[in-house]
Order: structure tokens, then C-alpha cells, then sequence
């Protein structure tokens, strides 16, 4: 009880990324900037789906839930982060606060993984099978699907979060990081971790592989069929329509392989610390960029909805 008691009173700091202050600066400036950018992109993304009634099929309701998923997901780690930079670190975090964070991000972080396995499928059935589509993805199936990434979300976030914070921590409180990430937290634990790391990559390897071949059987499929339509302007079209989302997925699910697959012996904190700028920073600025520099019906929304302000 005394244990308990203990780890629920110690706070938690991020270490800096530079002990000089100039540094410090210049990077909670290009954070900054770069998670202003994200939520401009994607709420825009998201309102522009809402607002024009030709946008209202499936492929932009998902785009638009990927949309609002990237918001809150960057929006979790964001505003502690841009604080802990102009302060040098030294603006703490409750275990509990840690707690939270941690949630939401692995919470959405999955949703988002699982939503965009979601998308192949919805571009395997419109190629495949376009005269059916209407009918297979239909809006009572839009919903439970998107309301599946969710609730896959919130499974493997609850235990994860409950798992590692039943760790006790001691003395060392510097997490070397600037948000509450799975890795970072165990390594300040002072008791045995295997069982928390083993349990962190089979649960990682499930989510992200499981995903990943659906998505890549799904653009097998797809792929076949695209090489069987005679036009080339049809199988440009068709093409274009997929690009946006593979690039995509290879950012995404590059970076979380490399931070949730890689063995613990070899996890490098900086390293980890670098790659998760990356997905957490600069791929929710990317995917609204890819999709409307790719595609142009929402190029299109986008233009006659600048044109009325």
C-alpha cells in the first residue's frame, strides 16, 4: 500500500531535446507551426465533406473520420509537448495525467490503423464490384464500421494503459520523450518489464499486421481488377483514387512498426523519440495534403467553397 501510495505521488517530467534555450525555442516554433497546419488541413477536410452534399458517399465519410481522428489524436500529445518545450522541460505530469494521454493516443492511434484497413476495403468493393457497391457499402455498414474502429480503439488502448501503470516507478521520473509513450514509461519502472514488453509487441504485432494484410490483400484484389480495365484513362482513374491511401498507410504503419515492433534491446530512445515526430506531427499535415492534392472531386468542393467566402 505504501508502494502504491508512493508511485501515485511522483510526477513526471520530458526531457528537453537541448539544454539550450535558442533550440528549445526553434522547435516548439516549427511544433507549433506544424500542429496548427494539421488541424487546419484536417478541418478543413472534415467540413468540406459535410458541407457539399456530392462528397456524401462512403470514401469521404471515412476521409473525414480520418480527418477528425488525426485532430484529437494529435491534439493529445500537442499542447503538453509545445508546454514542455517553452519551459525546458520542467512542466510536470501526474501519473494520472500520463495515464490519460496515453490512452487517447494508443485509443486513436488504433481507431486510425483499423479505419484505414477500413478504407481498402471500401476501395476494394467501389473497383472490384462497382455496379454492387451502393449496395454493399451501404450507410448502416458505414457506421458500424467506423463505430468497429472505435470500439477496436478503446479494447487495446484500456488494458494496454492499465498494464503498464500498475508498474511501480520510483526515483527516476525524466521520461526521455515529450508525451507518455508505451516504451518510455517502462523504462522507468523499477520492477521486471518482460511480461509488459511482451505483451506491448504481441498486442502491436496483432494490430498493426492484422490490419496490414487486410489492407494488402484488399490492393491485390484491386490491382488485378485495375489491370483488367482496357482504358487507360479508366485505369489512371482508378489508380489515382488508391495512391493517396497507400502512401498513407506506408507512413503510418512504417513509423509504428519501427516503434512498437523493434526489440527492446535495440530501442533507442532518441531514435524513438525522432520517428515519433514524425507520425504525430508530420503525417496528420500529410494525409490532408495527399488526399486533396490527389484527388479532385474534393480539389473541386474545395474550390467552390473558397470561391463563396
Amino acid at each position: 500500500m505504501e508502494e502504491i501510495n508512493k508511485t501515485a505521488k511522483i510526477q513526471f517530467f520530458f526531457r528537453p531535446f537541448s539544454a539550450d534555450p535558442k533550440v528549445q525555442v526553434g522547435i516548439f516554433v516549427a511544433f507549433l507551426m506544424m500542429y496548427l497546419t494539421s488541424l487546419s488541413g484536417n478541418t478543413t477536410i472534415a467540413i468540406i465533406v459535410q458541407i457539399n452534399h456530392s462528397l456524401h458517399v462512403p470514401m469521404y465519410f471515412f476521409l473525414a473520420n480520418l480527418a477528425v481522428l488525426e485532430i484529437f489524436y494529435t491534439s493529445a500529445i500537442a499542447p503538453l509537448a509545445l508546454a514542455n518545450l517553452l519551459s525546458m522541460g520542467r512542466t510536470p505530469i501526474s501519473i494520472p495525467g500520463c495515464g490519460t494521454q496515453m490512452f487517447f493516443f494508443v485509443f486513436l492511434g488504433g481507431a486510425d490503423c483499423v479505419l484505414l484497413a477500413v478504407m481498402a476495403y471500401d476501395r476494394f468493393v467501389a473497383i472490384c464490384y462497382p455496379l454492387r457497391y451502393t449496395r454493399i457499402m451501404s450507410w448502416p455498414l458505414c457506421v458500424e464500421l467506423m463505430g468497429g474502429c472505435l470500439v477496436l480503439g478503446f479494447l487495446l488502448s484500456l488494458p494496454l494503459t492499465i498494464l503498464i501503470f500498475h508498474l511501480p516507478f520510483c526515483n527516476n521520473n525524466e521520461i526521455y520523450h515529450f508525451y507518455c509513450d508505451m516504451p518510455a514509461i517502462m523504462r522507468l519502472a523499477c520492477a521486471d518489464t518482460h511480461i509488459h514488453e511482451t505483451a506491448l509487441y504481441i498486442i502491436s504485432f496483432l494490430v498493426l499486421s492484422i490490419p496490414l494484410s487486410l489492407i494488402s490483400i484488399s490492393y491485390v484484389f484491386i490491382v488485378a481488377a485495375v489491370l483488367r480495365i482496357r482504358s487507360a484513362e479508366g485505369r489512371h482513374r482508378a489508380f489515382s483514387t488508391c495512391s493517396s491511401h497507400i502512401l498513407v498507410v506506408l507512413l503510418q504503419y512504417g513509423c509504428s512498426s519501427f516503434i512498437y515492433l523493434s526489440p527492446s534491446s535495440s530501442y533507442s530512445p532518441e531514435m524513438g523519440r525522432v520517428v515519433s515526430v514524425v507520425y504525430t506531427f508530420i503525417t496528420p499535415i500529410l494525409n490532408p495534403l495527399i488526399y486533396s492534392m490527389r484527388n479532385k472531386e474534393l480539389k473541386e468542393a474545395l474550390r467552390k467553397a473558397l470561391r463563396k467566402f
